[in-house]
């Protein structure tokens, strides 16, 4: 099937959905609708067993699109958004993201959410929702259990930006490389399990995560509630996002 944000291809035993929206690959609801029926169809897929997160244009992804996070479309933005990673926890196949440049708030998400992540040097990782009124709720539910409670609030509740070399040391990603050599990284990086058998991949991910007994949905669907009922329903959350749109400082009322 032929998109309109994304490219995907399959071939022995490797899927890739690569991002392609011009040129910051902005997540906005189109783009996410058409990355979650890719993921419908590479699900049905018995012989996947690599799933690669990859984007073409000046960066992996600079986030989601903040003027789809407000009033009444905020509930569908979240629906679509989260429809992701409900899919990708479903997949079962191991998944890849290999991210240059931004790597930002929803597209940050994306990345860390994938079992593993290949990093260009130049590549910037961060959650700055903070400090735009909202907080990320993929962010929420996984960092914690990537890299430490405490780890997690300082990056959540700052929303500051940190290097690949930083996120290799917090373990949010598992290599860096140059810029020049991640196509090739990459590649090496996953040709080992590409020799192995699709099933026995999904069942031992499996084992993994049901061994820390750590369910995603029970946790994503309190955040949900959170995001939806208590966020967005406050002033600041919605000052926030206005001043973004708007190119100004947000003036926050604490409430």
């Amino acid at each position: 099937m032929g998109y309109e944000f994304i490219k995907t291809e399959f071939g022995d035993g490797l899927g890739k959905i690569i991002l392609n929206r011009p040129q910051l690959n902005i997540l906005n609801i189109a783009m996410m609708e058409e990355i979650n029926d890719a993921l419908g169809t590479f699900q049905r897929n018995r012989d996947l067993k690599v799933l690669l997160f990859g984007a073409e244009g000046k960066c992996f992804s600079a986030g989601v699109d903040v003027g789809e996070h407000m009033g009444d479309m905020a509930p569908k933005m979240i629906e679509v958004f989260h429809g992701m990673f409900r899919l990708m926890d479903k997949l079962g196949a191991v998944t890849v993201a290999s991210v240059f440049s931004s790597c930002l708030g929803g597209g940050c998400e994306l990345a860390i959410f994938c079992d593993f992540v290949i990093a260009a040097d130049n590549a910037k990782l961060g959650q700055p929702e903070i400090q735009v009124g909202v907080f990320p709720p993929i962010a929420a539910q996984i960092m914690p259990r990537i890299m430490g409670r405490k780890a997690a609030m300082e990056l959540i509740l700052s929303g500051k930006i940190i290097t690949a070399q930083e996120a290799l040391q917090l373990g949010l990603v598992n290599k860096v490389v140059p810029k020049e050599d991640l196509g090739t990284e990459t590649e090496q990086f996953i040709k080992p399990y590409l020799k192995l058998s699709a099933e026995v991949l999904r069942i031992t991910k499996k084992a993994i995560i049901k061994g820390l007994m750590d369910e995603m949905e029970p946790s994503l669907k309190v955040i949900e509630d959170i995001y939806l009922n208590e966020l967005m329903k406050t002033n600041d959350a919605n000052e926030g996002l206005k001043a973004f749109l708007e190119k100004r400082k947000p003036v926050w009322k604490n409430c």
